[in-house]
Formats: C-alpha cells, structure tokens, sequence
C-alpha cells in the first residue's frame, strides 16, 4: 500500500506541475502536501467549470458539490476555504488511482490544455 501511495503521489504532482506549467490561471485548492494522494482540485481561472468539465469527460474529473443534489451548486468545502461561487464552479477535482500510469497523465494533461486554449478562444470571439 506505501508503494501504491507513492506511485499515486507522484501522478498526482506530475498532473499537478504539467498542468500549471502549461496553462496559466491554474490554481491549486487546498495544502500541497495534506491531502490525499489521489485528489488534486484545481481552479481554472476565468472559465466556465461546466464548459471545461463537458470537455473532459473521458477523465475522472469532477465538479461541484459531491453530494447527491440534482442542483449545480458550487462545492461547500471550496466554499469553506474562501472560494467565491465563481471560482469553486471554475474547480474541477482529479482522481487519480492505483491502475493510473504516466501516459494517463500525459493525455490528461494533453486534454486540460486542448480544452482550456479552446475555451479560451471562444471567450475572446465573443468579446
């Protein structure tokens, strides 16, 4: 089980350092190294959450509240750690697990920025 935590870890930091070394406006939501191997939740700034979170739905990716409530609501506990309704909706949390491998990584990744650029560009079109 240390190995397998390990290894999660260190998928997780490398999706953690990919994405915030290629995308700017990525921020990390809680402490960096109290939290559980798996979960890295990150805030992309000045984006619809729903818009990115469509666009990677081939991944474990997640938004808003966990909780079983038909309605979209922002996550209570981002909220709790000083979130606005914006920025927790503009959160998408990342699961990563004992099966995940590099390239796992590497394709998630690759989809975050596909999305995100694409994202991007349709906000400045309509401005």
């Amino acid at each position: 089980m240390d190995s397998e935590n390990a290894q999660i870890l260190r998928l997780r930091e490398m999706l953690i350092d990919s994405i915030q070394n290629a995308v700017s406006g990525v921020e990390l939501n809680g402490d960096r190294i109290r939290r559980l191997p798996g979960n890295a939740n990150l805030t992309f700034l000045n984006l619809d959450g729903g818009a990115l979170l469509a666009g990677l739905a081939s991944l474990s990716v997640s938004s808003g509240s966990a909780c079983s409530s038909a309605e979209a609501k922002p996550s209570h506990v981002l909220k709790a750690m000083g979130r606005t309704d914006e920025t927790a909706n503009a959160s998408i949390r990342f699961g990563i697990g004992r099966f995940n491998t590099e390239s796992d990584i590497d394709q998630a990744v690759q989809l975050v920025i596909e999305n995100v650029e694409r994202l991007r560009k349709r906000r400045l079109e309509a401005t």
